[in-house]
């Protein structure tokens, strides 16, 4: 089984101003495309692998064979969080639900959920990834270098802002608390919602 670049289920300038149309086309066909014919490559030779999911790729890289355990690690991991990513992405969405109640919980307020979020994605020095997890029975806020996965911890994500520079530089260039800021726009709340009500 060959892993395929996904669709995404709105146009490239869906997100407009908050994220221009070019950087998503670039984002999605040049980058994520990339993660995924590179995650082909390594399985090309491991029939018993290529049957699996890359979240199960991901789930289990301490068993995966030593020769492309890091290919497998960079390229699966980024198609994986490029996938998740792409899902969370949506204009005027409410923020309600039980992620409403889960987040006024853990950090009182959505105000106070915004600002430890916008302090971790600033404090990532470099690339990589800042999330809101559930963790046993509550939620945290962790962040992973390059295209590493909560899911490789055992965590199970709930959103993510990709801290990438192909992802916001055409626009923002190096301002990126102005794209962590417009984020905060485009969070697509009713899939947070139903990441938070699924599997375990």
């Amino acid at each position: 089984m060959k892993h395929t670049l996904p669709k995404l289920n709105y146009g490239y300038n869906a997100l407009e101003p908050f994220i221009d149309a070019k950087t998503m086309e670039i984002h999605h066909t040049k980058h994520h495309q990339a993660y995924v014919d590179k995650l082909n490559v390594a399985l090309e030779s491991h029939k018993n692998l290529q049957q699996l999911s890359v979240e199960e790729l991901i789930s289990n890289l301490n068993t995966l064979p030593e020769e492309i355990r890091t290919a497998v690690r960079n390229n699966g991991g980024g198609h994986l969080n490029h996938s998740f990513f792409w899902s969370l992405l949506k204009k005027d969405i409410q923020f309600k639900g039980k992620i409403k109640e889960a987040i006024e919980k853990k950090f009182k307020n959505f105000e106070e959920f915004k600002k430890k979020f916008t302090e971790a994605a600033m404090n990532r020095f470099g690339s990589g990834w800042v999330w809101l997890v559930k963790k046993g029975k509550g939620i945290e806020i962790v962040s992973t270098l390059n295209q590493d996965s909560p899911v490789s911890e055992g965590m199970k994500p709930l959103l993510c802002i990709d801290l990438w520079e192909h992802s916001y530089y055409l626009k923002y260039q190096n301002r990126r608390n102005e794209y962590i800021e417009t984020f905060f726009n485009i969070i697509n709340w009713e899939q947070v919602n139903k990441n938070l009500a699924g599997g375990k």
